[in-house]
């Protein structure tokens, strides 16, 4: 099974000709609200990459909650670890450009409320894959990580948002996935040696004796693992709105650990998935089904 501990979101949506720049207002041409979350998406597409899926978080007692789930009790995703808050459910502000970038400003609400003591909702067993992100209290990220050391299971931490102060435990992850800002950022933050970016992977992968990946949008994915490192390519695609796209490529990722395909298969398989992501707006109604990802692979 898979399990994600993490955020549940009700994104808000606006869409802009450009991204402003600091202080400067411009015109909107469309709004709209998606289920969001980077734990939300990754256990959605978990599930349309057809595996069984539980998700620990929080929502808040208020009109936001009932949406923010929709789409995973469709999904058939088990949602007996998510608790109900007093504070709010939580939120993202998001702003997406003609060109499909967009920026994100997220207000936790109830996610800050997952605690250490939820990950014992996680029921976590030998052979589980669980799934971590920043956007829950970082001390309930690392109990979790410990628990799936504890109980046998496989790990994989998504390191957005990039929190400096979590440097200090991502070597417990066996798969920490970030992109390549995340990585730059954390390599400063943990000193790693090397010329390049695949230098500093090969770096951070021996001294932890863990594996990392790195997300390059339409430039593929780059792996290191202590033993040897991988380069996969994404999809050539025109993409519409990237928001969703990192956590398909991470609930895809997980799903293929689960269902044991090699190292390679499974970012393959993922880096399909967060570039059909790309080609729809919002983040959970754009994650792709296992059919489509399977025919997009076939058509390469």
């Amino acid at each position: 099974m898979i399990i994600i501990v993490g955020s549940i979101n009700l994104d808000l949506i606006a869409n802009v000709d450009r991204l402003p720049e600091p202080g400067e207002t411009v015109r909107g041409s469309a709004f709209a609200t998606a289920p969001g979350g980077k734990g939300a998406n990754q256990a959605l597409a978990a599930a349309r990459a057809g595996a069984k899926v539980r998700l620990v978080g929080a929502v808040g007692k208020d009109s936001f909650a009932a949406e923010a789930l929709a789409l995973l009790k469709a999904g058939k995703v088990d949602l007996s670890g998510v608790g109900e808050s007093f504070a709010s459910t939580g939120t993202a502000l998001i702003l997406v450009g003609a060109d499909g970038e967009n920026v994100i400003a997220v207000v936790p609400g109830a996610n800050d409320s997952v605690l250490p003591g939820d990950v014992a909702k996680a029921f976590l067993k030998k052979g589980d894959v669980v799934l971590l992100q920043h956007e829950i209290p970082l001390h309930t990220v690392e109990a979790a990580l410990d628990a799936a050391r504890s109980a046998g299971a496989v790990s994989v931490l998504n390191t957005a948002p990039f929190r400096v102060e979590a440097s200090g435990f991502l070597s417990k992850a066996d798969y920490a996935v970030a992109n390549e800002t995340e990585f730059d950022l954390y390599g400063e933050a943990l000193a790693l040696s090397g010329r390049d970016r695949q230098a500093r992977m090969r770096d951070y992968a021996q001294k932890t004796g863990r594996a990392i990946v790195v997300t390059l949008g339409g430039d593929g994915v780059l792996a290191a693992t202590p033993d040897h490192s991988l380069t996969v390519p994404a999809l050539k695609i025109a993409p519409v709105d990237t928001v969703g796209a990192g956590d398909t490529f991470c609930g895809y990722f997980g799903a293929g650990l689960s269902s044991g395909l090699s190292l390679e298969q499974a970012l393959a398989r993922a880096a399909a998935a967060g570039s059909l992501a790309c080609l729809k707006p919002g983040a959970q109604p754009a994650i792709p089904l296992a059919k489509d990802v399977d025919a997009a692979l076939a058509a390469r």
